[in-house]
């Protein structure tokens, strides 16, 4: 089965099958705060004609919403062919800003999200309203992100998240409206709040659509997902996991995305890590299909290398070594691990040990890997830290000012190498401003980052590199 089929099939199942776990499921599904709430509200028995006595409702939205709340889903279909989709739309639209009870307002939505959800089509009456008033379909519902009640709130992201799924490609949300509800979800993700699985629910749907994939994208989307991630994905528990890695995969549909956009993040070493913890088949099959992609979806080579390139880094051959002992019955993960093993496999001798080098410090993640530590290395390719204008030195001058100890010493050690074996570079060195900022790192609390800067600044301004050698070995610490 195709990538591209099995996402129809999940897509298929958010909006038909809402009983079921296994696949996302939308925005409101059995296992997260929201849909919980839902079914609390479901239980209310309002008294619309106190609203209407109250004169709070019009007469003409009292007759109407008296009949819709009680009627059987047969008689709501018959209720909207006879009056029209505009007028029912407007009508509970009318509710929804006449009546202040936060309550009420979401039982009123909480009913429109069931029409939504049902198959007979009976969403389109917010088509109709929207082409008739001249707006769009989510409008009304956007204006709702705003509001205190959170249950308000995640209720109308959720309606407009299908809506603007739903309506696509004839009604597609673009401009400032998708902008706007995109950023709202980003930011929501970052707050992590007892809401977020309904907010990357909304985000699996809207992730369905190229269109909105690209304009994700173009809010750094990608980071907040993959630091979300990072920062939880111990805590998260499976579901959750889940649902993030599955935007990922949505996202790494698009070549552009795979090759200008993720090829630049930790994506890789990130879902290693998570899929070694995983006991969950879901989440492994997700993972896997999201490496398959970005294998198979770039065209450029040097990305397809870097990615296969750290996936062999993550140790993920061994991995899918001990994956394919345990015999799945899924037929997608044995189809993903027979193909990533073999690719991973074939791929493996062809890598030099400068090609590990530089996927290690593009990650700008260094660690006391062999290759540091390699003079043989370092005779042989000093001289290609020059290549494509000092990247790699650049990145090595900007990881001076790591957060991180290991990396500090690592690339204060890898600038001590590159001018010992390659003097000349002594000046370039000073030119991009790694000399000034090894020399800072003398004075660093870490032991490790001291004796590395030290030697580092001792290669700079010594020749004598066996006596330099005797010297240090005193110094250095254990």
């Amino acid at each position: 089965m195709s990538s591209y089929t099995r996402l129809n099939d999940v897509i298929n199942d958010t909006l038909s099958s809402p009983g079921q776990t296994d696949t996302f499921q939308g925005p409101i599904t059995s296992t997260n705060i929201l849909a919980a709430k839902v079914n609390e509200i479901r239980q209310h028995k309002v008294n619309w004609q106190s609203y209407h006595h109250g004169q709070m409702i019009t007469t003409e939205d009292y007759n109407f919403i008296e009949k819709f709340d009680l009627a059987s889903d047969e008689e709501k279909v018959n209720i909207i062919e006879r009056k029209g989709g505009y007028q029912c739309a407007k009508n509970l639209l009318n509710l929804t800003r006449h009546i202040a009870k936060e309550q009420i307002v979401q039982y009123i939505l909480a009913m429109i999200c069931d029409l939504i959800d049902r198959d007979n089509a009976q969403y389109k009456i917010f088509y109709e309203y929207g082409a008739k008033a001249k707006t769009t379909p989510w409008t009304p519902f956007l204006s709702m992100l705003n509001r205190q009640d959170k249950a308000i709130v995640y209720l109308a992201s959720t309606i407009v998240a299908k809506l603007a799924f739903k309506g696509y490609p004839g009604v597609a949300m673009c401009g400032a409206d998708l902008q706007f509800y995109l950023s709202f979800l980003k930011d929501e993700l970052k707050l992590n709040n007892d809401y977020v699985q309904s907010t990357v629910g909304c985000l699996q749907l809207m992730l369905r659509i190229n269109d909105y994939r690209l304009a994700f994208v173009e809010l750094q989307g990608v980071r907040v997902l993959l630091d979300f991630l990072e920062s939880n994905s111990s805590k998260l528990g499976f579901q959750l996991n889940y649902q993030i890695v599955f935007c990922l995969w949505e996202l790494s549909f698009n070549k552009d995305i795979v090759e200008k956009e993720l090829i630049n993040h930790h994506i890789v070493l990130t879902l290693a890590s998570i899929l070694r913890e995983t006991t969950k088949d879901k989440v492994s099959r997700i993972i896997l299909a999201t490496f398959r992609n970005l294998l198979e979806k770039p065209e450029d080579e040097y990305v397809n290398q870097a990615f296969a390139l750290h996936m062999v880094q993550s140790k993920l051959i061994k991995h899918l070594e001990l994956m394919e002992e345990k015999k799945y019955d899924d037929e997608e993960i044995q189809d993903d691990l027979k193909y990533l093993s073999e690719y991973l496999n074939n791929k493996v001798d062809d890598f030099s040990t400068f090609d590990v080098y530089q996927t290690e410090v593009r990650s700008e993640r260094l660690e006391w890997s062999p290759v540091h530590k390699s003079d043989r290395f370092w005779r042989e390719n000093a001289m290609r830290l020059n290549e494509n204008n000092y990247e790699l030195l650049r990145i090595l001058n900007r990881l001076l000012e790591s957060k991180m100890k290991v990396v500090l010493a690592v690339a204060a050690h890898d600038i001590g190498e590159y001018v010992r074996c390659y003097p000349r570079g002594k000046r370039i060195i000073e030119n991009l401003g790694c000399k000034q900022r090894v020399m800072q790192l003398m004075v660093d609390p870490d032991p490790s980052v001291r004796y590395e800067a030290l030697l580092a600044v001792q290669k700079l301004m010594v020749h004598n590199w066996e006596y330099l050698g005797k010297q240090l070995t005193t110094l250095a610490p254990s």
